[in-house]
């Protein structure tokens, strides 16, 4: 039952929407994540080592730009990273790699249009706490408080599926495969340590995210490369292979597949969603905790997550699948990933990816704590928030001790549900969407942006 419901969701009247949305996007802003690249690194990611108002909120009830940028890392930056990618490749064959970059390309535009519309029509509530993203947009920008309360159910069920029960049960799993500790004993220990976390708020959430993400990623992404360069003979096979299974071709006698393309394409831009969560709204909901003053600043952040989180740490994972010839073992999953990393690392790859996707997948049950409080303080206020981290909580030993499959598809559906009400309202309110340039990015820099 949840399989069929999962294909409805999935099937291919959301591929259709999610590409459409992606590709008008991509025109209305004229190209700009590709055009403007540099533009967007500097005021962003290299902004952080000129300008220390980035790294840091003096506002109690915001975290700073790049804590924003870190805690919305957290949230995607999780088992979809490692354990997705290697599922893409064993399900969809190498050709959803392809599209998973494609939905990435796309995705950017998306995740800068969510970020735009969440940062200019968010407001405090009595707490003086920031309700952002697609909750305020749905809201105040187009006048539909329901649609904004569908979106905020379906992001609180997304919550307990993707942002808690796929990270919990890949950490149990790994931590099973890896040190032979019991998954029940594993979620407890993880349950714990997060409600310590998520109990501070999101200034204790954005500190910490702040302090693991760019550690974690410079280390799995310094290894990862380290492999690669080792087979880099294996490189040109490796995209050729890539491209040639996107598009159906067979590498005996050169046919073309329709099924393999249908297989690709869906496998590939389910992941890509997976892993940036373009076009779901979450990363509106904690970009919009920013202290920034320019939505348009604050959507360039979120454009370089998407970059950071698909474009390097994705790919990189599937090419040390792919260039160390590991599907051939006929593994999946972690297994997969940790044969790929025995190519360079030897014995010491199952401790490493599993230290990797024990760290990435905490901190996404972080983030994504923040995401289901947000829209549990939309529609019940403060009352319900302690109520729904006892609830987080708990969920945690029970995703630790669940089956991995149905963990994993219930958060696609979930994912589905999410995107729905999101991308209908960013494509309603498009009008105010703007490409950033220099005279914008100034008045964010002098506090002035109105």
């Amino acid at each position: 039952m949840i399989e069929n419901l999962n294909n409805i969701v999935w099937g291919s009247g959301m591929i259709f929407l999610i590409l459409c949305t992606g590709l008008y996007f991509t025109l209305r802003i004229k190209l700009f994540q590709l055009t403007h690249f540099k533009l967007i690194l500097k005021n962003t990611f290299l902004s952080i080592f000129k300008d220390k108002s980035t790294t840091r909120s003096n506002d109690k009830h915001s975290i700073s730009q790049f804590q924003a940028l870190s805690t919305a890392l957290a949230a995607t930056m999780g088992t979809g990273n490692i354990i997705g990618v290697a599922t893409a490749i064993s399900i969809g064959g190498a050709g959803a790699i392809f599209w998973m970059w494609l939905s990435a390309f796309f995705g950017m535009a998306v995740i800068y249009a969510e970020n735009v519309l969440g940062t200019i029509y968010r407001y405090k509530n009595e707490k003086n706490q920031w309700i952002g993203g697609p909750l305020a947009y749905l809201d105040r920008g187009l006048g539909c408080r329901w649609l904004a309360v569908v979106f905020a159910i379906f992001c609180i069920l997304a919550s307990f599926g993707m942002g808690n029960m796929a990270q919990a049960n890949s950490i149990s799993s790994a931590m099973s495969s890896t040190f032979n500790i019991s998954p029940l004993v594993t979620g407890i220990v993880v349950a714990i340590l997060v409600g310590i976390i998520i109990i501070g708020g999101i200034k204790r959430i954005g500190s910490i995210t702040q302090m693991l993400i760019p550690l974690l990623s410079v280390l799995y992404i310094l290894a990862s490369v380290i492999i690669v360069l080792i087979n880099y003979k294996n490189i040109p096979k490796t995209f050729s292979l890539i491209f040639n299974e996107a598009f159906g071709i067979s590498a005996i006698g050169g046919g073309i597949s329709g099924a393999m393309v249908k297989r690709a394409i869906n496998i590939g831009l389910r992941r890509g969603v997976f892993s940036n969560e373009a076009g779901l709204g979450s990363s509106a909901l904690l970009h919009s905790a920013s202290d920034t003053k320019s939505p348009e600043l604050q959507g360039m952040w979120s454009i370089f997550e998407v970059f950071i989180d698909t474009i390097v740490c994705c790919t990189l994972t599937a090419l040390v699948i792919l260039t160390t010839g590991s599907t051939s073992s006929n593994l999946d999953g972690v297994d997969l990933v940790i044969k790929a990393f025995e190519n360079g690392l030897g014995q010491y790859a199952d401790i490493f990816i599993t230290v990797s996707i024990l760290l990435f997948a905490f901190a996404t049950l972080v983030g994504w704590s923040y995401c289901g409080e947000s829209s549990i303080r939309f529609i019940f206020g403060e009352s319900g928030i302690k109520y729904y981290k006892l609830v987080f909580i708990f969920v945690i030993i029970i995703g630790a001790t669940s089956k991995i499959s149905i963990a994993w598809t219930i958060s696609d559906i979930f994912n589905g549900f999410m995107a729905i009400p999101n991308l209908v309202g960013i494509l309603l309110l498009s009008n105010k969407i703007k490409i950033p340039n220099k005279r914008i990015i100034h008045k964010d820099r002098d506090n002035n942006y109105n």
